[in-house]
């Protein structure tokens, strides 16, 4: 690696080694089992990474190319092209007809299998908007509707896709049950604080421990009251997931392939190359952006000001899924709200640098992976005529940042294990 000038470098060097540590490329081989000697291997799959993870798969098993089948579904700008896997596009997070149109065809797919059969399911973040299939009496509208009013409400990713789950043919362990008698494999890249198997992209293929009564207290929770037909549905007999010790699930097995705690390590390493301590604070922070940067913005102030808990120069990593409430008129984003919280809360402070972006190459609604913030941050707002705090309050950290020439693009990285966050203190402490 060549020699890092500035704080910015490393930050961004930081953010490239936890980006490459997820990729597939490099992670999904090792994961897979042996090839099955009889049978199909149809491969289906949805998220983020889901066309990266197409492409691996076909290299890692290059010798039985001609036996692989299968479609996946991405995010409009991550499709990568592939061999035999048809990779198709949607939209996220709130789904469309090509969504829709693309899980019909991943059910298509799987159906009419035997028991010699092998079903390899690739999921990443992104796959619960991707796989877009409602449970009867609601349509795509409903569930476009019902999408919108979760992201906005501030609910984490456990509720979100709790609700998903039960108003789904295929979350919740449902693909899976669409897949028998075929033996299920699913290969997941960890986008959720804690790895659950039963969060990412939704679960299709695990059993699902949440409960229908779970659903519907999350709506109530967040005072979620349309579309009517959501409401009907969580209502209706049989609208309850298969649970664990489920027999219909037995042929079912998942391998996690990256997560984000490797990602961070990846990151600490290159910070400890650079002659900065790393300290790895976690990697499942969850709670509202501007909450979570006003935490760390206090411990970075400790270290800044008393040197505890490590003195600097040092890197304080975190990553983790936190939410925004949608209240203003802007384009949300977590990261980008949580360095415009940092940036107030930090006021300036000497020698302290951060860096928070999604390792998928997009935060929320916006075009950029997330935002730096430096000490002259607001500052340099005040100049270009900003006003921090009423950006904070409008949910409008995207403009704010790309206004003063700090948003981080880096376009689409074809993988996904959640945000990504730095902070840089080199103040010495008195």
């Amino acid at each position: 690696m060549a020699p890092i000038a500035s704080p910015r470098e490393l930050m961004r060097a930081m953010f490239d080694a936890a980006v490459a540590a997820a990729d597939p490329s490099r992670t999904l081989a090792a994961h897979l089992p042996p090839l099955p000697p009889a049978g199909r291997i149809v491969v289906v799959g949805a998220g983020k990474a889901a066309a990266a993870m197409a492409r691996a798969l076909e290299s890692a098993w290059e010798v039985a190319l001609d036996r692989l089948e299968g479609t996946v579904v991405t995010r409009y700008g991550h499709a990568l092209p592939c061999r035999r896997i048809e990779v198709l596009e949607a939209a996220h997070p709130v789904p469309d007809a090509a969504g829709l149109a693309a899980t019909e065809r991943l059910l298509s797919r799987v159906a009419g299998l035997t028991s010699d059969d092998l079903v390899l399911v690739l999921l990443s973040g992104g796959g619960s908007a991707l796989l877009a299939a409602p449970v009867a009496g609601m349509g795509l509208a409903d569930e476009q509707v019902l999408a919108r009013a979760l992201l906005a409400c501030g609910a984490d990713i456990g509720e979100i896709n709790c609700v998903r789950k039960h108003l789904s043919r295929v979350k919740g362990g449902r693909l899976a049950l669409a897949c028998s008698p075929a033996r299920v494999i699913t290969l997941a890249i960890s986008d959720v604080p804690g790895d659950e198997l039963t969060v990412i992209a939704s679960g299709p293929t695990v059993a699902d421990p949440t409960t229908v009564g779970d659903a519907r207290r999350v709506l109530a929770r967040y005072g979620i009251t349309e579309p009517r037909a959501a409401i009907e549905a969580l209502a209706a007999p049989g609208s309850e997931t298969p649970k664990p010790g489920d027999p219909a699930l037995a042929r079912t097995s998942a391998r996690l392939v990256a997560r984000p705690q490797q990602s961070l390590e990846a990151a600490a390493a290159v910070a400890r190359a650079a002659g900065w301590q790393p300290l790895i604070l976690g990697d499942s922070l969850e709670g509202e952006a501007r909450e979570a940067a006003r935490v760390l913005a206090g411990i970075a102030l400790q270290v800044a000001r008393h040197g505890q808990p490590v003195a600097g120069p040092c890197a304080l990593i975190s990553g983790g899924e936190t939410t925004v409430t949608v209240r203003g008129g802007g384009r949300g984003g977590r990261n980008v709200e949580f360095q415009l919280a940092l940036a107030l809360a930090l006021r300036g402070m000497p020698g302290v640098h951060a860096l928070a972006a999604d390792t998928d190459g997009i935060d929320g609604a916006g075009p950029a992976a997330g935002a730096l913030v430096s000490p002259d941050t607001l500052a340099r707002a005040q100049a270009a005529g900003l006003d921090a705090q009423a950006s904070l309050a409008a949910n409008d950290a995207h403009r704010f940042f790309e206004t003063l020439g700090d948003a981080l693009a880096c376009g689409p990285t074809h993988t996904n294990v959640n945000d990504f966050r730095v902070i840089l203190v080199d103040a010495p402490y008195r």
